[in-house]
């Protein structure tokens, strides 16, 4: 079977796009690869250095010199890939509600967004990958052979949060889980640099009725249905 080489996957957050792609990841054999974990993992390394979040040039600086690099999971603890700081397994931190409430700010930061496209394209070009996150389809991977739009209700976006955090022990507050995404809709879909955009030649699906094993399988079919169209040509 001929498969897309890469597969570019947008969507808001709590879309589904993580579980959906690294599941589907794994049905394929192919590496999940979700840009967020970079943007998260600078977030980390700014408030671990006090670095001021109203201070572009040295979160650029600090992107443009961040020694990062993601590969599939490391450890059988529950994770969907691994990301390195150095030597620094950073992984388990990326998850934090501090990194949570900064990131949308930081992923903003134009100089950060530049910093980090070259590193993710890089590892695009290694082909077999599904790429996730905001951008993919537009400015990451433009020529990705396949382009995914995951969207999903806002009230079911929150719910499946406060259930993600519930189940890893965390605190946990739907009505401010889901103002917390409403505002990152906003900034993500507003900001100057790379906003949350559908790709035109993007496939949408909608997954606020699907169950995850419902989603995969529908995005599946798509992958699937790609490899016909392309045989036909």
């Amino acid at each position: 079977m001929v498969l897309p080489t890469t597969i570019a996957v947008d969507g808001p957050a709590g879309s589904g796009k993580s579980s959906i792609s690294f599941a589907l990841a794994q049905r394929l054999g192919y590496l999940f690869v979700d840009t967020g974990a970079f943007y998260r993992a600078i977030t980390l390394l700014a408030l671990e250095q006090s670095i001021s979040l109203d201070d572009p040039l040295r979160l650029t600086a600090l992107a443009e010199n961040a020694d990062l690099d993601l590969s599939g999971p490391l450890l059988d603890d529950g994770r969907q890939y691994t990301i390195l700081a150095g030597q620094r397994d950073i992984t388990p931190l990326l998850s934090s509600t501090e990194v949570e409430a900064c990131v949308s700010v930081i992923s903003a930061v134009a100089g950060v967004r530049q910093a980090l496209l070259d590193l993710q394209r890089s590892i695009g070009a290694r082909g077999r990958v599904i790429m996730a996150g905001r951008d993919i389809g537009t400015v990451v991977l433009p020529d990705a052979d396949l382009k995914l739009y995951l969207d999903a209700s806002l009230d079911q976006r929150a719910s499946r949060r406060y259930q993600q955090r519930l189940t890893s022990g965390q605190a946990a507050n739907l009505d401010e889980i889901r103002a917390g995404l409403n505002n990152r809709d906003t900034i993500d879909s507003g900001r100057d640099v790379a906003p949350l955009l559908r790709a035109p030649d993007a496939i949408y699906l909608d997954t606020s009725d699907l169950s995850l094993d419902e989603a995969v399988d529908a995005a599946y079919r798509i992958v699937c249905d790609w490899n016909g169209a392309h045989d036909a040509v």
